[in-house]
């Protein structure tokens, strides 16, 4: 790799351009509305809902169990996972856990509150729920469903860049973002940040399967146009970014 090529790509890792950027000018700051929180489901959409938080009866394990126990795990087994844990495992990757007048506090951080990701899961074993292809809400607490396509597994496989294991578990979790939910408050210096906020998300998706004797494991590296043709996104207004097949173990 040239020099220059190294140089250019470091600096995305950099916070130089919170200097270079104009944040008076930010579309916050000119006064455009602020973007939804989460992408709006069609009207005739499918809904499920789950279980609310205040009724899980599961999760409940030591932190420092967890978190000595987290690892990644490529291996599942054809258990199900069931409504209620699949349930915990959205509520603490992405879940809101308080309202403050109109701003959501979720279970995870964000630069700003923005939360620039959409939940999509890619669900090939769940008690209750049909194989298909679905998308949290998370101010509602609700799946809807996205699409139900043939072939769903070989084609989540070819996605994840033939990586087996990302067809083998009970579902995978798939998150696209939406930049001009950052944008409209830091511009220029909105991508970095987006990408911290998927690592946050995923860590709590880790620990959240340890709670349940599920596992999990980050994938970063897949193909992109076929994930994002998977879930049916633009790949410039809503891209994938990551994903996390999750099995019982």
């Amino acid at each position: 790799m040239k020099t220059e090529d190294k140089k250019d790509l470091k600096y995305f890792l950099k916070d130089d351009i919170r200097q270079e950027t104009d944040f008076r000018r930010t579309d916050q700051n000119i006064g455009e509305p602020v973007p939804p929180i989460e992408k709006p489901a069609p009207p005739d959409a499918k809904k499920i809902s789950l279980l609310k938080p205040e009724n899980f009866g599961i999760g409940e394990v030591p932190l420092k169990s967890a978190i000595l126990h987290r690892e990644s795990r490529r291996k599942f087994t054809r258990q199900a996972l069931s409504m209620e844990e699949l349930s915990f495992l959205l509520w603490s990757t992405q879940g809101i856990r308080e309202w403050r007048q109109k701003n959501a506090l979720r279970t995870v951080p964000s630069a700003g509150n923005r939360h620039a990701l959409e939940t999509y899961l890619v669900v090939f074993n769940v008690g209750g729920l049909e194989p298909g292809i679905y998308r949290y809400l998370p101010s509602q607490h609700q799946l809807v469903l996205e699409a139900t396509p043939d072939q769903l597994k070989e084609r989540m496989i070819d996605a994840a860049l033939n990586q087996q294991f990302a067809g083998s578990g009970a579902l995978t979790f798939i998150w696209t973002t939406i930049p001009y939910r950052m944008e409209w408050r830091y511009a220029q210096a909105s991508y970095k940040v987006i990408a911290l906020d998927a690592g946050h998300v995923c860590q709590n998706l880790y620990l959240a399967c340890e709670a349940i004797g599920a596992g999990t494991c980050a994938i970063a590296a897949y193909n992109q146009q076929s994930a994002d043709q998977l879930l049916n996104v633009d790949g410039d207004e809503e891209f994938v970014v990551y994903m996390a097949p999750v099995g019982k173990i």
